[in-house]
């Protein structure tokens, strides 16, 4: 059953591409028409391969991954941010740091820096700073947040990377690439969509599209946490009752094994 319909794509312009003069012919499997210098892109493409990601990033976040957001965008980086951090998944929207991955060990210690001006913070080793120094740290607080986005809980590499706008995250992509992490993305019509695992034709360009899309695919991730949570409150239980049986067990060999054996299980107990 696939998640979407053609529809609810079309009435989010998911269908609109880039300017036809402006086309990367690697997209042609994908593009339906052009209409009015415009191409138009074949939404019953755009569903199999939104279908295909939604299943694939379910799965991962179903076996505990981190799938890694990057959309610095204007267009897609407020809506990027609120829809990741709902699902309890890490984002860049500010600006893609180089070495994030490949330089991860690095990045990592900008995050305890951030951890640690926080813990200044609350035993009061903040407030004994000369005004100066107070400002300065606050400043680079502020530049740390801004450019770490929410991958400060991260603390391995991420499993997979989903991109908006293979242009203009190129960096991200071919630091991924290097690392064999796969990447997802939303690739348009004037985009090569070579280095991309897991294609979805469509609009990177209007926040309807966007949206539209970030909604599927979070709603699949969101099916995986859940099922997760299942499937671990399951063991959780089944846990508890096996413990609970441990003493009946115990006292049923004593009882074989004579009136010693019993006490000593008792004493067990």
């Amino acid at each position: 059953m696939s998640r979407t319909n053609f529809q609810e794509l079309l009435d989010a312009g998911v269908h609109f591409g880039h300017l036809a003069r402006k086309w990367n012919p690697k997209m042609a499997p994908y593009i339906f028409d052009q209409k009015n210098g415009i191409h138009i892109i074949d939404l019953h493409k755009t569903i199999g391969k939104i279908d295909e990601a939604a299943e694939e990033m379910k799965q991962l976040a179903k076996s505990g991954r981190k799938i890694l957001f990057v959309a610095t965008k204007k267009q897609a980086k407020d809506i990027v941010k609120e829809k990741a951090t709902a699902v309890n998944m890490p984002s860049i929207t500010e600006r893609w740091a180089g070495g994030m991955l490949t330089n991860f060990p690095t990045i990592r210690k900008a995050v305890k820096k951030m951890s640690t001006i926080d813990k200044m913070k609350e035993d009061g080793t903040f407030e004994k700073l000369a005004k100066r120094e107070r400002l300065q740290v606050d400043r680079q607080r502020a530049k740390l947040e801004k450019n770490l986005g929410s991958i400060r809980d991260m603390s391995r590499l991420p499993s997979a990377l989903f991109v908006i706008d293979v242009q203009k995250e190129a960096n991200a992509v071919k630091e991924a690439s290097r690392l064999n992490i796969p990447v997802f993305a939303m690739v348009d019509t004037c985009c090569d969509p070579t280095p991309i695992d897991y294609v979805i034709p469509a609009n990177d360009d209007a926040t309807k599209s966007i949206e539209c899309v970030m909604n599927i695919l979070c709603a699949a991730i969101q099916e995986g946490l859940d099922e997760r949570k299942l499937e671990k409150d399951k063991e959780a239980a089944e846990e508890v009752v096996e413990e609970g049986a441990k003493p009946a067990a115990r006292k049923l060999r004593a009882r074989k094994g004579g009136k010693d054996a019993e006490e000593k299980a008792e004493a067990a107990e």
